[in-house]
């Protein structure tokens, strides 16, 4: 079950949510319902680190150190924009990998989440930027300056 509060270490403009002091998600035993305990608890972390911050993005390693091309490049866009953002690395536990695909109805990581609602992931974002969509979106929410 969830050990702690959520962990937040600066990383100048990102911050990373630290999930495994959070998601000790091992069933306590072999019925369903520690399973369901587990999804929901899965669940919870999900929706409470996105509503607690304005742009979150779950992604397979850090800000600083992206562990996959498709997370480096949503990055890379975030930190051209110098939008503020929470980087959720899924790789540190399966269940939140598996959670977040659950939560979102999306298959693939990285995500990408701006005041609570799903943006999309690395192809959707990458899109946005190259129309220039991307920096309006995140100017009309009040995150960067216009």
């Amino acid at each position: 079950m969830i050990a702690g509060p959520c962990a937040l270490s600066s990383y100048g403009t990102h911050q990373e949510v630290s999930v495994t002091d959070v998601t000790q998600f091992e069933p306590t035993g072999p019925g369903p319902d520690e399973a369901i305990d587990t999804r929901h608890a899965v669940q919870t972390f999900i929706a409470d680190t996105i509503k607690d911050n304005p742009v979150v993005l779950f992604m397979k390693g850090v800000p600083e150190q992206p562990r996959c091309g498709f997370s480096a490049v949503t990055v890379q866009i975030l930190d051209h924009l110098a939008v503020p953002f929470v980087g959720v690395d899924v790789l540190q536990s399966e269940d939140v990998r598996q959670g977040i695909k659950v939560f979102s109805d999306w298959p693939t990581i990285p995500q990408l989440y701006v005041n609570g609602e799903f943006v999309g992931g690395s192809d959707i974002v990458r899109e946005m930027f190259q129309s220039g969509e991307l920096k309006p979106f995140f100017a009309e929410r009040g995150l960067i300056q216009g």
